[in-house]
Formats: C-alpha cells, sequence, structure tokens
C-alpha cells in the first residue's frame, strides 16, 4: 500500500481528529509546477536538470505556505495533547480527580493513558514521514534542495514534530508505564516501539521506530558537562540539558530559574535564540532515569545538593549586598 494511502486511513481512522497534511492537494501543486513548467519549455522537451523559475508563484505562492500552515497546526495540536495527558498522569490528590472527572475518564485510567500515549507517538511518527516524503517529492520534482531548506528552516521556526519535548517525555512515560508493570484485564498492549537503551560506555539514549522507514534516536548526555542529564529540562529547541547546566549556559541562577533568561539566550548547542523562556522539565525522563541509572543518580544528587546550597547561598549574599548597598 502507497504511504499517501495509508496516511490518509490512518487520519480518517483517529478516535479523536487531529490535524494532519493534506498530502494530495499538496501533491496536486507540485504536479501543477511541473506541468506547468513543462509546458513553459514545450511539452516534447526533455526537463534533465530544469529546475522551477525562480520565485515560482505555485512553490513560493501556494505549496511552501501551505506546508508551513499544516505543519503548525500539527505540531500545535500534538504538544497540547500531549501535555494534558501528562499533567493528568502526573497531577496529585484533588487536582488529579478533578482533571479526570473534568475530562470524563473511564473508569481505568491507566488503559485511557496507555492508549492515548500510544496514539500521540504514532501521530507524531506518521506525521513526521509524512512531512518528510512530500519535501523528498518536491526536491525529485524540482531537482533541487529547497525541501531540505525547508526543513531546517522549520527546525529554526520549532515547527519539526520530532523536535518536539513532549515526544521524549511521551517515550519516557510509555516506558515507566511498561516497566511498573501495571496490569489491567482492559488494558491494551503496553507499547513496545519505546525503549531506553545503554550503550557499552553507560550512555543512555530514548529509541522509538514505527513503520520501518523512521527513526527517533534522542541522545540523553548533556552536551555541557557530558554525562547522562541530571533534573533534565528540554529547551525549545529540543536539546536536553541538566538543569543546572542550563541555568550556567543562560548565565542565570538556579533561584532566578530559566524564566529569568535572556530573550535571546542561545543555546549552547546548536546556537539558536529564544530557546530558554518555554524551556520544558522532562518529570518522566527524570524518573526513568533515576530508577534505571540508580547508583549514578544518587551520587550526582549528593554532588548537586552541595553546589546547589552554594549557589544558593551566593545568590543571597549577592543580593543583601546590593541592598544595603556595599
Amino acid at each position: 500500500m502507497k504511504f499517501c494511502k495509508k496516511y490518509q486511513e490512518y487520519m480518517q481512522g483517529q478516535e479523536k481528529k487531529l490535524p494532519g497534511l493534506g498530502i494530495k492537494n499538496l501533491k496536486k501543486i507540485l504536479k501543477k509546477c511541473r506541468s506547468d513548467l513543462q509546458c513553459h519549455n514545450g511539452i516534447d522537451r526533455v526537463l534533465g536538470n530544469q529546475t522551477c523559475p525562480d520565485h515560482c508563484t505555485v512553490c513560493d505562492g501556494t505549496f511552501f505556505p501551505s506546508l508551513l500552515k499544516e505543519m503548525s497546526e500539527v505540531v500545535g495540536s500534538f504538544n497540547k495533547h500531549a501535555q494534558r495527558l501528562l499533567e493528568q498522569h502526573l497531577a496529585s490528590g484533588f487536582n488529579k480527580c478533578f482533571m479526570w472527572f473534568r475530562g470524563k475518564r473511564r473508569k481505568n485510567q491507566y488503559v485511557t493513558l496507555i492508549q492515548e500515549g500510544k496514539e500521540l507517538v504514532t501521530y507524531a511518527l506518521i506525521n513526521a514521514i509524512a512531512i518528510r516524503k512530500i519535501l523528498k517529492k518536491y526536491d525529485k520534482v524540482h531537482y533541487s534542495k529547497q525541501g531540505q531548506a525547508f526543513k531546517t528552516q522549520a527546525q529554526s521556526m520549532r515547527i519539526e514534530i520530532l523536535q518536539s519535548p513532549w515526544l521524549s517525555e511521551l517515550m519516557a512515560f510509555h516506558i515507566n508505564l511498561r516497566e511498573s508493570k501495571i496490569k489491567s484485564r482492559n488494558a491494551p498492549g503496553f507499547f513496545e516501539a519505546c525503549n531506553l537503551t545503554i550503550s557499552d560506555d553507560g550512555k543512555p539514549s530514548l529509541t522509538c521506530e514505527l513503520f520501518d522507514s523512521v527513526k527517533v534516536d534522542i541522545d540523553l548526555t548533556c552536551s555541557i558537562c557530558l554525562d547522562t542529564v541530571f533534573d533534565p529540562y528540554s529547551l525549545t529547541c529540543g536539546h536536553i540539558f541538566c538543569y543546572m547546566c542550563a541555568c550556567s549556559s543562560a548565565s542565570v541562577s538556579i533561584v532566578d530559574k530559566l524564566k529569568a533568561a535572556e530573550p535571546k539566550g542561545k543555546c549552547p548547542l546548536c546556537r539558536e535564540a529564544g530557546v530558554y523562556e518555554g524551556a520544558v522539565p522532562l518529570e518522566e525522563l527524570r524518573i526513568l532515569l533515576r530508577r534505571r541509572c540508580s547508583e549514578y543518580w544518587e551520587e550526582r544528587r549528593q554532588a548537586e545538593r552541595v553546589e546547589r546550597m552554594r549557589l544558593i547561598k551566593q545568590h543571597w549574599d549577592n543580593q543583601t549586598k546590593a541592598i544595603m548597598g556595599i
């Protein structure tokens, strides 16, 4: 079965009607562009390495704006649903009861959580494939690399769905549920596609593979301290760092937190600007690493406790001196 048909069947079969890509419409736009170009060069002429003209009204005015809009809707919907699901899972006490009552959840909350999380991960990956295929089609039609350039632009605009911090949280969420061995007679099978793998040198990474054509591999090594991320935070560019390392790179104290970072602060890895304000604490990933890397986690916790106390004392000493004018 061709992917386009498979994608349409998947989108139509969703229980929750989430936005998707209009692949058929985008292909029609590409077909029209190529048809117009053939007519311009003569029907019987072989195109060879001919590309569409500069400032092509079809590509610049229709194809890319349409794709940009649809990608924004897809990643926006994914982030909203994933965040809501994980908030429901991590909530406690009255807040959890209220959220589940408001959402009119079924009696077995874990059944619902597992199924919704699985659907969201699948939704993210199949849309990532769809985007990759339509951009590859664009480059094939136009004998260019503009499709790949657009993908880079989309990453800088944070509308690349595999960049979403909520994807790594959902993957960790599934592994956590699976490893805690929650059982229910009515529960669907656990999502086996997501795994935490640890290399021979002890470096962990999150992996997920579906449809035999796209694989997510998220390195969990902090590029600042070069160790496994501790108290992980994801910047809006998608890169994951230890919380204290992120604060250090943003030149803010752990008391003021990342929200105090400069609006144009850059990611220390990819150098993208404005990535700190929307930084996301990865609670599910923290739970997973604390359990799977328990010895390392305890050693790091003890070491960071001392360092945090030193930094907090230094921060308040500086504040006191500033107030007193010393």
